[in-house]
């Protein structure tokens, strides 16, 4: 579909780091919509993360990105990697000249808008989205004052803010100290129609499953402490899929032997979300922190039976109606408390009460939404700029 009327092409560079979970889900969605609209796309991040599956998404997307994939290596922490990759960044927008660089979480967002920080003049804008990033560290902590700070300073090379839920902006009022003082707009993710589709739970062979990465601020200890507890005071001993990588996967093994769980877990690596939700009866996302995460909307809209924390913009997912299901993030015992009473009521009742989140999904996460909703913001920002 050609760029609509009246609106020339754009050229668009995604700038962040790692090719992994909600936050590249977001980049590829983006990515395909605004190619399938007429704009010309390229793809900044890193070589080093994302492993077979995200080498075969760009090997399938690439001849798609008229302004490449470039993958460099980049680390998680600040490192003298840092600088080659910059110098890298700087020189591939020099080649491409891209009218808009839309930088994704808090490596990229540095990443994309340092330089932007010394070329007031420059002829593109620079968007951001958080997405959790740095505004998900404990306040107060020696991290999250560093980060907010960064924050701080880069607001002035940053000509559109994409929040992608409402409670990330909140959080950017609160510890950077006021509301953007450029553009800014919640635009909320979205899915497509095609995800609406119920899972069908015919051949599964799980009771629970998580879905996501394994480390600490997931919460995957609290599930295995909570499943300890079960299996100790209720002599339940629900078997659990555990789909995911990340730094703390050894860890986590280890934890489900010293808990006397290991023989109810089966780790998998990442792999496609309905194939995972269809080998289990309910899932499970026991988060400290998170923004809008794409496993519960993709869940929920695959009526899902779910169990979930009361962490960022989650609430914002499950709607007024659904809210007060969410339970206490780092709470083994409530978390426990709450797997029981899930795998007690009847399947019928737990999925009807699923389908019921799904219609408050379908009524609010709209993948054509977001995607027109972030063109129309660097429309704005290009308009405001002047060109």
């Amino acid at each position: 579909m050609p760029a609509a009327a009246g609106s020339a092409p754009l050229k668009i560079l995604h700038v962040f780091r790692a090719p992994l979970g909600g936050l590249f889900r977001h980049v590829l969605d983006l990515a395909r919509g605004q190619i399938a609209r007429g704009h010309a796309v390229g793809i900044f991040c890193d070589s080093t993360t994302g492993g077979a599956r995200a080498d075969q998404v760009f090997a399938e997307l690439a001849p798609q990105l008229s302004l490449g994939v470039t993958r460099v290596p980049m680390s998680r922490y600040p490192s003298l990697t840092d600088l080659r990759a910059q110098i890298s960044q700087v020189s591939i927008r020099d080649r491409i000249a891209p009218q808009i660089v839309h930088a994704h979480g808090s490596k990229g967002g540095v990443y994309a808008r340092l330089p932007a920080l010394v070329s007031p003049r420059r002829r593109y804008i620079t968007a951001y989205t958080p997405h959790g990033g740095s505004f998900n560290y404990k306040p107060g902590s020696a991290e999250h004052r560093v980060y907010m700070t960064i924050e701080r300073l880069l607001e002035r090379a940053t000509d559109m803010f994409l929040f992608e839920s409402a409670f990330i902006a909140g959080r950017f009022e609160a510890h950077v100290g006021h509301k953007p003082r450029t553009d800014h707009r919640v635009v909320l993710n979205g899915i497509s129609e095609a995800e609406f589709e119920p899972i069908d739970h015919a051949d599964a062979a799980f009771d629970l499953v998580y879905l996501g990465e394994l480390r600490s601020a997931k919460g995957v200890d609290t599930l295995i402490e909570a499943l300890a507890l079960l299996k100790r005071y209720d002599r339940l001993t629900p078997r659990i899929l555990i789909v995911g990588s990340g730094p703390d996967e050894a860890l986590l093994r280890q934890m489900t032997v010293e808990q006397g769980v290991a023989s109810q877990c089966v780790f998998e690596p990442p792999g496609p979300i309905r194939a995972a939700l269809a080998k289990a009866h309910v899932m499970v996302i026991p988060s400290r922190a998170e923004s809008l995460p794409y496993v519960i909307l993709e869940a929920a809209a695959a009526a899902q039976p779910l169990i979930a924390t009361d962490v960022g913009g989650i609430k914002e997912i499950y709607g007024p109606r659904h809210a007060d299901r969410l339970i206490s993030a780092n709470e083994p015992t409530i978390l426990a408390d709450a797997i029981r009473k899930a795998l007690a009521t009847p399947e019928a009742e737990r999925l009807a009460e699923a389908a019921d989140l799904a219609l408050h999904v379908r009524a609010n996460f709209c993948l054509n939404a977001m995607i027109d909703g972030v063109l129309d913001a660097y429309r704005a920002a290009l308009a405001k700029r002047g060109g």
